[in-house]
């Protein structure tokens, strides 16, 4: 299958689409899931096109996973989880909605539930958890 540039991912990279970004650097983006299964439900994407594990190459998955590992280790700070759900789903049959290489990232406590999938959350909220992530990562 091939990348699809217009992917939604794709439009956030190019700034067609506002998202709330949390961190980037030079080979990934973080930002706000705007259906948030938990408080503090990031995405983390590579800024280089891939569909996702299958087609990605190992330099991307590599950057991506070291960007995942920070963002998990600042989730676990700010949000004083007791762990860190990593969700990464490969084409339709595996979950995947959107086409472009991504790892859903979800702050956890003991004995939580997630809320159910495809439920807009509250801007508002989400905009005072993304400065509360970017201020713990200023602290790492």
């Amino acid at each position: 299958m091939n990348y699809d540039t217009d992917n939604i991912f794709a439009k956030i990279l190019r700034g067609e689409i506002p998202a709330t970004r949390v961190y980037e650097d030079s080979e990934t983006l973080v930002f706000m899931d705007i259906m948030p299964r938990a408080d503090g439900h990031i995405l983390v994407i590579p800024k280089t096109p891939c569909r996702n594990v299958l087609d990605a190459t190992p330099d991307q998955l590599t950057a991506v996973m070291k960007t995942v590992q920070k963002m998990s280790r600042a989730l676990m700070s700010c949000f004083d989880a007791d762990g860190i759900t990593l969700q990464q789903f490969n084409e339709a049959a595996g979950g995947q909605e959107v086409f472009h290489l991504h790892f859903h990232l979800l702050p956890r406590q003991a004995g939580d539930h997630l809320r159910a999938p495809g439920t807009m959350g509250d801007q508002g909220v989400i905009q005072k958890n993304a400065e509360k992530i970017r201020n713990t990562l200023l602290e790492l």
